[in-house]
């Protein structure tokens, strides 16, 4: 155990050989549940969530009760001090004196970098504005391992809102550490993947990509669909929002152009982007999706809190 003090802010905090560690370890929690029932027993865990959450929030929740660890936090920042003005750095102050753990969510990017700065305890960033969602990214990462059986050599399709989707943006920045990716943008013109992380991230990588404006015509080439809703509360303008909300509709029809072997990934929630029809397709994953988080928040946990090795150890070959 180490008493090193390690934050999750950023995917790319964790190096490839991190990653894999903890893989290894979620898909170890998965087959055997049991085993890590009192991991965490006398532990407790913050949820400071600024901005309303189910999946992230219950995950997280569930992660730390299912090792035997507790629970606090609050679930709107109209339930916290920051309606009466207390900052970031404060509140993580105070939590420090409270927790082993926090997990915070924030509508201001940037927010649990801050908090990671003035913590005593590790900070667990559970996604900050439009930039950043790494706990969703592992999610994804291993949903891809279990259900592909590798994270190299994939044609990965995103598609819908990849201007504002932290989600998105995690997901690339993690797989172009990945070896032959490659990248496939499904969106209107209005919410295209942003010129920084063309410019900055896949480029530099080397991973091929395109960006096109209709689904059909790509679903045959890839491996792996990942859907994203079109957010009403990134948008100013609700007229936007509603001119653009229904812009990709994954459907029965649809399903008949994807490969076999395709996967159907979403970090929910869902609004109109997946037909309930595709729910009985055997390629569709999103609800395993949603279970695995489950898994790799557990061990997220015990990794940052030492209770398991993974996190220190000097890295080798990936």
């Amino acid at each position: 155990m180490s008493n090193r003090l390690r934050h999750l802010v950023d995917p790319l905090d964790l190096s490839m050989e991190e990653t894999r560690r903890l893989l290894d370890l979620a898909e170890s929690i998965a087959d055997d549940r049991e085993a890590f029932a009192h991991k965490c027993d006398g532990k407790i865990l913050a949820t400071l969530f600024y901005e309303p959450s189910t999946r992230t929030r219950l995950s997280f929740e569930s992660a730390m009760m299912r090792l035997g660890g507790k629970v606090l936090g609050f679930s709107s920042a109209a339930s916290s001090s920051a309606s009466k003005g207390e900052s970031v750095a404060d509140t993580i102050r105070m939590i420090s004196c409270y927790a082993d753990i926090a997990a915070m969510r924030h509508n201001k990017e940037g927010a649990p970098r801050i908090a990671a700065q003035y913590a005593g305890i590790p900070v667990i960033n559970a996604g900050d504005g439009g930039h950043q969602h790494p706990t969703q990214t592992l999610t994804d990462l291993l949903t891809i391992r279990r259900e592909k059986k590798r994270l190299n050599n994939l044609t990965i399709g995103l598609c819908g809102d990849l201007k504002f989707g932290r989600t998105v943006h995690s997901l690339i920045k993690s797989l172009v550490r990945c070896e032959n990716i490659r990248f496939v943008f499904i969106s209107p013109e209005e919410l295209h993947v942003p010129s920084y992380i063309i410019d900055e991230v896949v480029k530099p990588s080397g991973c091929a990509y395109k960006e096109v404006r209709t689904m059909d015509e790509v679903l045959p080439e890839l491996d792996v669909l990942y859907m994203t809703r079109v957010q009403r509360e990134r948008f100013f303008n609700e007229e936007d929002y509603i001119r653009l909300k229904d812009s990709y509709i994954l459907d029965g029809e649809k399903m008949k152009l994807a490969p076999e072997d395709l996967i159907v990934l979403h970090p929910l929630p869902r609004v109109n982007e997946i037909a309930v029809e595709v729910d009985n397709d055997p390629r569709a994953k999103y609800f395993v999706q949603a279970q695995n988080g489950v898994f790799v928040r557990m061990a997220l946990i015990l990794m940052l809190l030492g209770v398991e090795p993974g996190l220190y150890e000097e890295e080798t070959s990936c």
